[in-house]
Parts: structure tokens; C-alpha cells; sequence
């Protein structure tokens, strides 16, 4: 069993320059539509090569203030203004800026046993399929799970 057997052809995708604001709104719209929570999706540039990933922690990630840790301690520093202000400051960001760059992705060919070992030993929930440079699906950590449950149950 391959790569190609069992990876979503239908997937949802961003661009580079897009910004955050409408990269949160794909990730609800595309939920929607697939009826399950989005929390990344590939980068794709206008010649269909994955060129990053960007996940809610990179967003998280960016918002998140170096020095949180400080605020419960300091009685006099209302951390609402913060919050606001590192809000606002996300809404001016691209895609770009904050999407991972160091890819791990799998050809179409790739046994489903080496797709496995590649999710977990890199920690990764969804993984790019790539023929050629072009992205042509998307395995999700959730999806291979359920076919090899399916897999299992069918004996």
C-alpha cells in the first residue's frame, strides 16, 4: 500500500502573500466544508510547489509574548493592552512570514509503512504528497490512522 492509495486528492491550500486575517478564515471555511477542524494547511505558490506549511502553533507562536511569564507576577501590568496590541500586530503579517519552511513531504510512491514512520518520528499531522515539485495530495495523521484501522477490522 502507497502514498497515492490513501492520501486526500481534495485539499485546501494557502498562497505566500496572503495575510494571517485570511488565512485563519480559510482554515474556519475549509473546517466547514470538510466538517472536522483545520489547524494548517500547505503553502503553495502560483506554480503549484509546496513552498511552506502554516499551522495554528506558528500563529500561536507569534502571538505568544516573550515574557508571559513575568505578567501574573506584576500586580500593576494589565495584560489586556497586550493582548490588543499583539492582536492587531498579527493582522498585518502574511502567510509568508510566518509559515514553516523546513518541509517533510512524501512522493506518491512512498510505502504507507515509511508515510507512518515519517509522522512520527517528525512530529507531523499532515504530510504533503509531491510528484515532480507539484504538490498532488495530503495525507492526515487522523486519515492514515482510519485506514489502517479499517485495515485491521476488515480481517
Amino acid at each position: 500500500m502507497f502514498a497515492k492509495q490513501v492520501m486526500n486528492t481534495r485539499f485546501h491550500f494557502l498562497r505566500p502573500r496572503q495575510s494571517i486575517v485570511e488565512a485563519i478564515r480559510l482554515f474556519k471555511i475549509a473546517g466547514e466544508k470538510e466538517d472536522r477542524k483545520i489547524f494548517g494547511m500547505m503553502v503553495i505558490d502560483d506554480d503549484d510547489r509546496l513552498v511552506g506549511m502554516l499551522s495554528m502553533f506558528d500563529i500561536l507562536l507569534y502571538i505568544n509574548p516573550k515574557h508571559i511569564g513575568i505578567l501574573g507576577e506584576m500586580e500593576d501590568i494589565s495584560p489586556e493592552p497586550i493582548f490588543t496590541n499583539l492582536l492587531n500586530r498579527v493582522k498585518k503579517v502574511r502567510v509568508e512570514d510566518l509559515m514553516s519552511t523546513i518541509l517533510v513531504s512524501v512522493e506518491p510512491a512512498t510505502h504507507i509503512l515509511v508515510v507512518m514512520d515519517t509522522m512520527i518520528k517528525k512530529h507531523v499531522r499532515r504530510l504533503p504528497v509531491v510528484d515532480n515539485q507539484k504538490v498532488v495530495g495530503i495525507l492526515y495523521r487522523s486519515d492514515l490512522f482510519n485506514h489502517l484501522m479499517g485495515e485491521i477490522l476488515e480481517d
